[in-house]
């Protein structure tokens, strides 16, 4: 249904809008950084960081809490200066654009709203501001679902309703880049599918999208290519399935009633197992039609063995784990790179 609503906004080669049909057919950089840095007093947030983003397609904005994401996106949209290097949208600044609303949209803080203003209000003023037409604001609110909760003051809303809020603002000005921070959290199932389908049908349409999210399930449906990034570097850039066949090591998922047995055979031909709540046995290292000849030779069981599926979440957290800012500890002592402030 949401497609159906978002008609008020023409396709990249819609007659009428040249300046998005050029845009698209370029395929070249949109965003681009070079040798960009943050740093607060001692701090360096962002170190040296270059990355591009492209036209047409959905680029994920990945790393562990403290990375230097929300800083990154801060200095792409002109609110915070960078310390060295540049960024620019469209081969200049953000704040050297005659229209930046209509130029780049984003999502970055959604409770940055007065909240005795109603949706309707806010949106009304900054359409106001930048010479918007004001039928777009009701455009925007039905495109978000909040046309019925428009009038109410926004410090009522929850968390998602917030979010659909802070979206509603970034597409206000129809621009061409949209960047979005987190622009799922507080969403139910049905809002985070729907958000899905709007970066998809947002990147469709020829226009150039960044949005960063720690569900990387949602990322890996979303996303077309990525930028990793960990204490303020860049780690990578690529196509999400560049990223996992580079960064997932190939795992098989094996049941037998004789564990020990098979952990001792598979560890002696350089194998790495772990044991899973179920009781299955994760290798890595061997295939898996070696580690059934492994175990046929052996004379050990196999009730199950199965390949494990690659996926974006495991590709991250092998290639995060040590640019994680706070590692917590499991109650054995090891090391946890899976909680992350």
């Amino acid at each position: 249904m949401w497609s159906r609503r978002w008609s008020c906004v023409p396709s990249p080669t819609a007659a009428g809008d040249p300046r998005r049909s050029r845009l698209a057919g370029k395929g070249k950089r949109v965003i681009e950084a070079l040798h960009l840095s943050k740093r607060y007093g001692e701090r360096l947030a962002v170190d040296d960081l270059s990355f591009e983003v492209l036209p047409g397609r959905v680029t994920g904005f990945l790393g562990p809490n403290g990375a230097g994401k929300s800083t990154t996106m801060r200095m792409i949209v002109g609110l915070d200066a960078p310390s060295d290097g540049s960024v620019t949208v469209c081969g200049r600044p953000y704040t050297q654009h005659g229209s930046p609303l209509s130029t780049v949209g984003a999502l970055l803080d959604a409770r940055a709203v007065h909240g005795g203003r109603s949706a309707y209000d806010h949106l009304l003023s900054l359409a106001h501001t930048h010479g918007l037409r004001r039928g777009r604001v009701k455009e925007v609110l039905e495109l978000v679902g909040l046309a019925e909760v428009s009038r109410r003051p926004v410090r009522g809303f929850s968390l998602g309703m917030s979010q659909r809020l802070g979206i509603a603002v970034a597409l206000l000005g129809d621009p061409e880049v949209l960047l979005f921070d987190e622009p799922v959290n507080g969403l139910d199932p049905e809002g985070i599918v729907w958000v899905r389908g709007l970066m998809r049908e947002l990147a469709a349409q020829g226009r150039t999208v960044l949005v960063s999210s720690h569900l990387m399930s949602e990322m890996e449906h979303t996303a077309d290519d990525l930028v990793v990034i960990g204490r303020g570097r860049l780690i990578s850039s690529c196509t999400v399935e560049e990223f996992i066949e580079r960064n997932c090591r190939t795992e098989v998922r094996v049941t037998t009633p004789e564990p020990a047995r098979l952990v001792a055979l598979l560890e002696e031909h350089e194998g790495t197992v772990r044991s899973e709540p179920d009781g299955s046995l994760v290798v890595g290292g061997l295939d898996a039609v070696r580690v059934g000849d492994l175990a046929f030779d052996g004379g050990i069981r196999v009730h199950q063995l199965v390949p494990v599926q690659a996926s974006l979440e495991a590709a991250f957290m092998e290639l995060t784990r040590t640019s994680v800012e706070y590692q917590a500890r499991t109650s054995t002592g090891a090391p946890d790179a899976e909680v992350r402030s």
